[in-house]
């Protein structure tokens, strides 16, 4: 009996831990390369749940901030989110209709979300990168969020096959040895990982905070480099708690054919 109670607590411990350390921001566009004769709105979808096995998805407060940087010079675009449901769960989209040729870098800063399993508050920045009509410059502009992943590779245009690199940087600093998550947006979960340790890789920066992963599949690819917060904030019930910042950057890979 002793033997039972111990393995079922075991299990519930790692089934909490899976489901604590496995939530992504998600900010998705309909697409990540705008050509000239292509439809020149590009749809996001923005919404907080786990990548890899499409689900749960979890409540958005309403987002703190959504903009877009274009030539050095950031677009407010708050007005443009329209809340719908998902599951129950409030989700956001959001349309935006590009004008001219250049590299767009939208940018999200959600609500803070309890996660009870590990008794803190999170808070995923998050960025992704559109390019319009063969601008191929400003991909590597950084937006200055407090946490964020500087990429080193050209984050559309990608093979599958091809290695994403970045570096890690909390408040415009490179964090050494961070700790970088990494999920595929599992569409139609097409995928079954064999383990839970295939849901989500996990890896870890060098001493200039510098990554690298090769991405083995075609699809949305999420990095998440996670690191604590300097400040605490409160719980719902008013207990003031640790607080998980995440830099986060979505790229596409695309099958050679």
């Amino acid at each position: 009996m002793r033997k039972t109670i111990v393995l079922a607590s075991v299990l519930c411990v790692g089934l909490a831990t899976t489901a604590a350390v496995a939530h992504f921001q998600v900010l998705i566009p309909s697409t990540d390369i705008v050509g000239a004769e292509d439809d020149k709105t590009v749809n996001l979808d923005i919404l907080f749940t786990h990548p890899m096995e499409q689900g749960p998805v979890m409540e958005m407060g309403k987002p703190r901030q959504f903009g877009v940087l274009v030539g050095g010079a950031k677009q407010d675009l708050m007005a443009s989110l329209v809340e719908k449901k998902l599951d129950g769960k409030a989700a956001y989209t959001a349309s935006y209709k590009v004008t001219r040729p250049a590299d767009y870098v939208f940018y999200l800063e959600p609500a803070p979300y309890w996660e009870p399993a590990e008794r803190k508050m999170i808070v995923h920045y998050t960025k992704v990168v559109v390019d319009a009509f063969g601008a191929e410059e400003g991909w590597d502009a950084l937006v200055g969020l407090p946490v964020e992943i500087e990429p080193l590779v050209r984050p559309y245009g990608l093979w599958t096959g091809n290695a994403f690199r970045g570096i890690v940087r909390k408040n415009g600093q490179p964090v050494p040895f961070a700790e970088v998550e990494v999920e595929y947006y599992n569409v139609g979960n097409q995928v079954k990982p064999p383990a839970d340790p295939f849901i989500t890789q996990v890896i870890k920066a060098d001493g200039q905070g510098v990554f690298t992963y090769v991405m083995p599949r075609a699809g949305w690819w999420a990095f998440a480099a996670l690191v604590d917060g300097d400040e605490k904030m409160k719980s719902p019930e008013g207990e003031a708690v640790d607080v998980e910042l995440g830099g986060l950057i979505w790229v596409r890979t695309v099958d050679m054919k």
